[in-house]
């Protein structure tokens, strides 16, 4: 289990600027780099903010952590929000695909729902620490009523290959569900990650 730093309170300002100083530390040390984001409502309004950093954009390659298979126009699709924020400020966004073959990381930076879910890797998924699969198609059960769409997903090997883990979690209920798979009481799967992890954790909750 990789050490875990926990950050109460910050708002999406202090992410955002949290985010955008862990960037420019990165590009001085390389030309070019990938990150992996979240969809869902939580991450938006970070991104808007984080979009007005003075950051060498076009150096920055974002991929979602996952999506619903709609068209990028659709209300549901994350690539789509992402694009519409972050691509004006230069970033080139990478959507998702069955064969992709995603890069190191980074910075993975991920949600949890309720249920323990990460990315699209719910638990009826049964996701795997050594899954060969770089993406996945899923679909979850049930089916979440506001986006009832099966879904393309990185892995657990793919977002534990990253240099550092970042997760941004809402409300009470998640952070007991989080907190608890971090001690290694459940087998959720952000349990199955976290397990997987190497490297530093950020949670801001």
């Amino acid at each position: 289990m990789p050490r875990i730093e926990m950050i109460e309170g910050a708002d999406d300002g202090a992410i955002a600027a949290w985010f955008a100083q862990r960037l420019r530390a990165t590009l001085a040390m390389s030309p070019e780099i990938a990150v992996t984001v979240p969809g869902g409502s939580t991450p938006f309004p970070i991104f808007d903010r984080l979009a007005k950093e003075a950051l060498p954009w076009p150096r920055i390659s974002v991929w979602p952590g996952d999506d619903r298979i709609v068209e990028e126009d659709h209300p549901a699709s994350n690539v789509g929000k992402i694009r519409a924020r972050l691509e004006p400020a230069g970033a080139c966004i990478v959507p998702l695909a069955q064969d992709a073959q995603p890069p190191r990381f980074a910075i993975a930076w991920l949600g949890m729902g309720g249920d323990g879910h990460v990315a699209s890797l719910f638990p009826n998924t049964d996701p795997r620490a050594n899954d060969p699969q770089a993406v996945r198609r899923l679909t979850p059960d049930p089916l979440p009523p506001e986006a009832p769409f099966d879904r393309l997903s990185l892995t657990i090997p793919s977002l534990v290959n990253s240099d550092e883990i970042v997760f941004v979690i809402r409300g009470t209920d998640k952070r007991a569900v989080f907190d608890a798979a971090a001690k290694g009481e459940n087998d959720l799967p952000v349990a199955r990650l976290l397990k997987a992890a190497r490297h530093k954790v950020t949670c801001f909750c």
